[in-house]
């Protein structure tokens, strides 16, 4: 199965290779090579059109890397129909519903909200002399901009409590 929404997802990446105007956030991952796990559970979740079609958002971009480091069976028992509503919940809480750049940033840590509906719905973003955190992931590559918002890649698939 996971092979079969990956395909979907790669081929959704070669539709849009050919645009004309700026990539918008799934395209603008889905070049990078590095997000086909990212992109494959937010079709999965149903999320890949609001990241398409939204609107100055913000992604915290875990990698390929960052979803191997979860626990064996997870990111397939995620992308399983059944469990739709978590994947949908862990994925929206690494979106802002605004654009967050890291010069934006303080010298300190904020609270920052997520499109996450209920339960833990912020993030702590630290930006220090050793870069910036989000929650427990290391920003990696901050400030990929897109025709509707900005990534920031991160080295962790960040977890809401609940």
């Amino acid at each position: 199965m996971r092979k079969t929404i990956l395909a979907a997802a790669l081929g959704m990446s070669t539709a849009f290779a050919g645009s004309a105007n700026a990539a918008n956030i799934v395209e603008t991952a889905a070049n990078a090579g590095t997000f086909q796990t990212l992109i494959a559970a937010a079709k999965a979740a149903g999320l890949d059109g609001a990241l398409s079609d939204g609107k100055n958002l913000t992604v915290f971009a875990p990698t390929d890397d960052a979803f191997a480091k979860l626990p064996k069976g997870t990111v397939e028992s995620l992308l399983k129909p059944e469990n739709k509503s978590k994947l949908a919940a862990i994925l929206s809480y690494h979106v802002l519903p605004r654009q967050l750049t890291s010069d934006q940033l303080p010298h300190k840590s904020i609270h920052v909200r997520t499109i996450k509906s209920g339960g833990d719905r912020t993030l702590r973003v630290t930006k220090g002399s050793a870069g910036v955190t989000v929650d427990n992931a290391s920003v990696i590559k901050a400030d990929i901009k897109a025709s509707n918002g900005v990534i920031h890649v991160i080295d962790t698939v960040m977890l809401p409590s609940r």
